[in-house]
């Protein structure tokens, strides 16, 4: 499987469930809390009137003339999300698109801002250029990763599979 920003993202929440991912075992669509969080981007896309624009095999929610936006239901872990939108910046770029992101939070928790700002480096870019290394060899391993065990297991889609 070819790295999106799904993996980019999964990759630092759990190595395992970026693993699973990776090799197509997909339990989100069984999972309440993913579906509050589709239903909520939905609702959000419709207010502003923008679509999702598909580039190759990322999805970037909206396309202004000075950012690519990523909307996420909450702050929980940004950042993944971070990561997740230097790697949809890399790829534009690769199309000779440049943009800065912006990531608009729908529900803070963990922090008070509701948007927040990246800018693809010529470090970052290195960075990312690894970490996507990494998750190819992750996920064309064969052992799959330990159970991370934390408070936040309890709500992921994975959550099953793992322990029960």
């Amino acid at each position: 499987m070819k790295v999106n920003g799904t993996l980019i993202n999964y990759y630092f929440h759990c190595k395992r469930q970026c693993y699973l991912a990776g090799n197509r075992l997909n339990l989100e669509d069984n999972s309440e809390d993913v579906q509050i969080g589709r239903v909520l981007h939905q609702l959000e896309l419709e207010k502003s009137k923008v679509h999702e624009l598909a580039v190759e095999n990322i999805r970037i929610d909206k396309l202004t003339q000075e950012y690519l936006v990523e909307i996420k239901k909450s702050d929980a872990d940004m950042e993944a999300v971070q990561w997740q939108v230097l790697f949809y910046l890399h790829i534009l770029k690769q199309k000779g698109i440049n943009r800065k992101g912006k990531i608009e939070v729908l529900e803070t928790k963990k922090q008070a801002k509701k948007i927040h700002y990246v800018e693809l480096t010529d470090v970052l870019e290195d960075d990312l250029l690894q970490l996507i290394q990494d998750i190819e060899s992750l996920i064309s391993g064969t052992l799959v990763p330990d159970i991370l065990d934390k408070p936040t297991c309890k709500k992921c889609a994975y959550y099953e599979y793992c322990y029960l």
